[in-house]
């Protein structure tokens, strides 16, 4: 609303109030002079005075209020309007940014998430993968021992059984020797005693 709608409004506001009380004398004025009351009696020039005074001083206040109080109060009416307006603008653009900035911290934690999600993947696939390989390393490292192991069991094992020979070969002369009371045949005796080793269970 521009400063002259407002003043016109104002003024006429103040007009009509005026033009209203106007009216409503001019309708009480017989039945009141008839009543007896002298103030209303315009053949009386003290009447006639004071109605064309109050004219005068009721179009005078109007004329100061319509050009000084009028344009002033349209004035403060305007800025006042311009200032709301502008703080309505500014709670718009304010509610827009507001708005913007939950969107994108919205689409953060959705990327967050799915960046999270991606790397817990990963830190789990790389655990596995470095688990497998450390499994696969033990079972070679076992198997390599369980070889060297069988092997140095084998070796054991053949050098008892050399040692076996000879022991089983001492003994069988030995006792041949104190049973007969005579001197064994060593040949005949270390034969034997391999025919009882091929025949022992492995």
């Amino acid at each position: 609303m521009t400063g002259h709608a407002v003043k016109a409004t104002i003024g006429r506001s103040l007009l009509l109030p005026g033009v209203l009380s106007g009216l409503g004398m001019i309708a009480v004025i017989r039945p009141a002079a008839a009543a007896g009351m002298p103030q209303l009696q315009f053949n009386n020039p003290l009447t006639l005075g004071q109605v064309f005074w109050g004219a005068i001083i009721f179009l005078v206040l109007y004329l100061l209020l319509s050009r000084s109080a009028l344009p002033r109060v349209a004035s403060v009416l305007a800025e006042r309007r311009g200032r709301i307006e502008g703080d309505l603008d500014a709670a718009k653009a304010a509610r827009r940014e507001a708005d913007t900035a939950i969107a994108e911290l919205r689409l953060a934690r959705r990327q967050a998430s799915v960046e999270a999600t991606a790397i817990v993947d990963k830190v789990v696939a790389d655990a596995r993968e470095q688990a497998a390989i450390r499994t696969r390393d033990m079972n070679q490292r076992l198997e390599a021992e369980i070889a060297r192991a069988e092997l140095a069991v084998s070796a054991a094992r053949q050098t008892a059984l050399g040692s076996l020979r000879v022991i089983a070969s001492d003994t069988a002369q030995l006792l041949v020797e104190r049973l007969t009371g005579g001197t064994a045949d060593h040949a005949l005796v270390q034969a034997k005693v391999d025919t009882a080793l091929a025949a022992r269970p492995a």
